[in-house]
């Protein structure tokens, strides 16, 4: 299976491009990679950080992969920093998705409630246009709010008021960490209606975490799995390495400890 990653590249911090290579490559796919933007770490916490944007070599490298007649049978976008970089994701969609490929978007904006610097109500439109073209889209709760107009934090009845809004969108929208009654939970939509799994909660805010979920779903997916099977192995893999992380990583802006959980994953992935 041949996947193509859109996302930035952070140098430190272990999120974005450097979880999404090493994850879905892990799971057996080609994973070819289209940077958006190359930051010295990520924003979450460091100061001081280098950000360059890279929509201006986007064009010329479609270019050449167009003469090279490439074809991916998963595209997955996570961080777009413009709306220019949204209408450039639409049109690789047009141009480079296989016949029956599947597309999935996670529609970064934001997180703890809060939009990411830059981002407006206009992008939050043009998000809503991309989502319309996924197959699957991934949502944290704070950005299922912004696509939802619902206010934050979720609830158990708005998160499903909001999965059934996110579903005039796209018809398989899943909504990651749903915070209630110390438990996080991912709802998402199954072939019995409204489905839900939950985890413990651990305490603290843990980089990455959503760029290590949409990595291995799309991985799993590539693998072969159903998107129920996919969630559950994500959630597990996920909630293990919080949990790992919660203890043996002392400064959490650094990334979640995600090579020591991946073996167990794996074995799951493959049975």
């Amino acid at each position: 299976m041949q996947v193509l990653a859109i996302n930035d590249i952070s140098c430190v911090g272990k999120c974005s491009l450097t979880v999404a290579q090493p994850i879905i490559s892990a799971c057996g796919a080609t994973c070819s990679v289209l940077p958006t933007a190359l930051l010295s770490t990520h924003t979450g916490g460091f100061t001081g950080y280098t950000f360059r944007d890279l929509t201006n070599d986007i064009p010329d490298i479609l270019s050449h992969w167009k003469s090279l007649g490439l074809r991916f049978d998963f595209i997955y976008s996570g961080y777009l920093g413009s709306i220019k970089q949204i209408d450039l994701v639409l049109t690789i969609i047009r141009d480079f998705l296989a016949d029956d490929g599947k597309v999935i978007v996670d529609p970064v904006m934001g997180d703890s409630g809060k939009l990411y610097a830059g981002f407006t109500n206009e992008y939050i439109g043009k998000m809503r246009e991309l989502c319309k073209k996924a197959d699957y889209i991934l949502p944290n709760d704070t950005e299922a709010c912004y696509l939802t107009n619902i206010p934050y934090p979720l609830t158990k009845e708005t998160a499903v008021t909001a999965m059934q809004i996110l579903q005039t969108l796209c018809k398989n929208p899943i909504i990651t960490g749903v915070n209630s009654e110390n438990k996080i939970s991912v709802y998402f939509a199954g072939d019995k209606g409204m489905q839900v799994l939950t985890h413990d909660s651990v305490k603290g805010f843990f980089h990455g975490a959503g760029d290590l979920f949409a990595s291995a779903f799309v991985g799993a997916l590539a693998k072969g799995k159903t998107p129920a099977q996919a969630i559950a192995l994500c959630s597990s893999f996920v909630a293990n390495t919080i949990r790992r992380s919660a203890n043996e990583v002392k400064d959490s802006r650094y990334g979640l400890a995600f090579e020591k959980e991946i073996y167990e994953f794996l074995q799951q992935l493959n049975k």
